[in-house]
């Protein structure tokens, strides 16, 4: 499966300016997502997505209908990533985001940007399916976790073990769904049962932190509480010798500093937006009513788009 080629059109931009160069980079960028999209190697895909963003963010006009499409384009890149991943509530958000990025664009030229229209209306029905699809496993998952509570609670002691394994696939398909409150209640039941029955921490007990750790970096307010997670488990992956555990758990404590790092300048991203969003429709609302309308995109994304 590719990514869907970026609807922006250079020679629109004066070659050797600020625009033009900011293009060509934030694609460059993108081509490299798409290869590692390619090879389903889908969270350096979206790294390098977002790195993308953080590079248009040097475009010196916001209501630049080129700008406009280079977002709308790297949002749904991003969107299809996180389907991919299965974190369907997050993709879902961002076609929401892009939705609104397309309206004013197919206003401005509909043949150029309608094929992109088409394809959110299709990864919108996937996302659907594929959400009412995980809450129907999740309830016979549940159900099937009820009944393992009882035979550990008889004193079954190897139900235990597949409590623990039908718990973090609860977790799992919740995290799926959006509920991510609840998935770490579940990882974190599982992990402390998991715990009791071997009394030690196994790969399996990291392996869980590590999931954990990562549902909790999709609220920004329990970041600093899945670095804390993320850097006491490393000690148990060294001495494991996990080295992929050890990679994961690095890579994804970097992405939290780096998220930290550039949370004040997503805000000040949205702010430009909004204030462009404003000003274009303040022009709107001078033109006279035969008059032709500035065709200029005038939506702007609610929030910033969320980093992994």
């Amino acid at each position: 499966m590719t990514l869907k080629e970026l609807p922006v059109i250079l020679k629109n931009l004066a070659e050797g300016s600020k625009e033009h160069e900011t293009a060509c980079g934030v694609i460059a960028l993108r081509s490299e997502a798409a290869a590692l999209y390619e090879t389903e190697k889908y969270d350096d895909a979206l790294k390098k997505s977002v790195e993308a963003l953080r590079a248009l963010r040097e475009w010196p006009d916001y209501s630049n209908c080129e700008f406009r499409a280079l977002l709308m384009g790297l949002m749904f890149d991003i969107s299809e990533i996180h389907y991919m991943l299965k974190d369907y509530k997050q993709s879902e958000k961002e076609i929401e985001m892009i939705f609104k990025m397309l309206d004013p664009l197919l206003k401005i030229d509909a043949d150029r940007f309608n094929e992109y229209h088409i394809l959110a209306m299709e990864l919108s029905t996937r996302i659907l399916r594929s959400r009412k699809k995980t809450l129907d496993l999740l309830a016979k998952q549940q159900i099937n976790t009820g009944v393992l509570y009882e035979k550990v609670n008889a004193g079954v002691a190897a139900a235990t073990d597949k409590l623990v394994e039908s718990m973090r696939k609860g977790a799992e398909m919740m995290a799926q769904t959006g509920d991510y409150h609840g998935a770490v209640k579940f990882y974190m039941e599982a992990i402390k049962l998991a715990k009791k029955r071997t009394g030690r921490v196994s790969r399996r007990e990291v392996r869980m932190t590590i999931d954990m750790a990562r549902v909790m970096m999709h609220n920004r307010s329990d970041l600093a509480r899945s670095k804390r997670l993320l850097s006491a488990v490393l000690s148990h992956a060294v001495a494991l010798e996990s080295i992929d555990l050890e990679q994961e758990i690095i890579s994804l404590i970097e992405q939290i500093d780096a998220n930290e790092a550039h949370e004040p300048m997503w805000r000040t991203f949205l702010d430009k937006l909004q204030q462009s969003a404003k000003l274009i429709r303040k022009k709107k609302s001078n033109v006279a009513p035969d008059a032709t309308p500035d065709a200029t995109p005038e939506a702007t994304p609610d929030s910033a788009p969320e980093e992994e």
